[in-house]
């Protein structure tokens, strides 16, 4: 178990592992401590013998905001961290998770922007508070899809709404998302962990072999290697030639003095 001031908690109780996002004063936006605590949090719940499906949340108000700009802006140290930038993490896999033999449920209880809204999508489902909103806001501050997103986001809603939303950066709110197949169900935000947890509940009473052959078996029939290896090429190379920690702080307070959401 974890501290309750610790940026990534864990908790573990009727065979669920609980890894909350907790920096609520910075939406739970992505730093470089939390980048290397999550893989951690969640090898631990896939390591655990008692577990059997782990849930992945924000501490409110957030669900996540994607890479701490503020970092970014400066040094951009979490941009290389866990393979954000496309390249395979310590793992050898792509994305922002280690390689998961159990079901990993999203509970997406606000807002979920542009790296946070690849961890969304890199989990199995998805569940919403009817506070959840999406949006890909890379194109507004300088940088690229580095965890799948060209590749998870038209699989889940096709590929016309996702490239509208990538390029307007433009959001998706939860009844919307719900309408379009990016989450499963939308429930009322006092709902959302218990809803949540009954589904994964429902999963633990299966046959759990059962259960990780066919997680396993869907994730190589909906891999798509080459689309991610497309965009870990072109994400690489945008960090090598264009990305600049300079040019992203000033985007970033050009968006806050419009008052305009990350």
């Amino acid at each position: 178990m974890s501290a309750p001031n610790d940026v990534v908690l864990y908790e573990v109780s009727e065979r669920i592992a609980t890894i909350t996002l907790n920096r609520p004063e910075a939406r739970n936006a992505l730093s470089s401590e939390v980048l290397r605590l999550l893989p951690e949090r969640m090898r631990e719940a896939d390591a655990d013998d008692s577990v059997d499906v782990v849930i992945i949340t924000g501490t409110d108000p957030a669900f996540c905001a994607g890479l701490d700009l503020k970092e970014l802006g400066s040094t951009g140290g979490n941009l290389g961290a866990t393979g954000a930038d496309g390249r395979p993490n310590r793992d050898g896999v792509r994305g922002p998770f280690p390689a998961m033999a159990k079901p990993l449920i999203g509970a997406v209880n606000g807002v979920a922007i542009t790296g946070g809204f690849e961890l969304a999508l890199n989990c199995d489902f998805l569940i919403a508070s009817e506070r959840a909103k999406f949006g890909d806001t890379h194109s507004r501050v300088g940088v690229m899809p580095g965890w799948g997103l060209t590749v998870l986001l038209p699989q889940a809603i096709g590929v016309r709404r996702a490239r509208e939303m990538s390029y307007t950066g433009n959001f998706m709110l939860a009844e919307e998302a719900l309408q379009f197949g990016l989450v499963n169900h939308v429930v009322s935000h006092d709902e959302l962990m218990p809803v949540t947890r009954q589904l994964a509940r429902d999963i633990i009473g299966n046959e759990q072999a059962g259960v990780r052959q066919m997680k396993a078996t869907y994730d190589e029939i909906t891999a798509e290697s080459d689309g991610w290896q497309i965009e870990a090429t072109n994400a690489s190379r945008w960090q090598r030639e264009m990305f600049s920690p300079d040019q992203v702080e000033a985007r970033r307070r050009a968006i806050q003095e419009r008052g305009r959401t990350m």
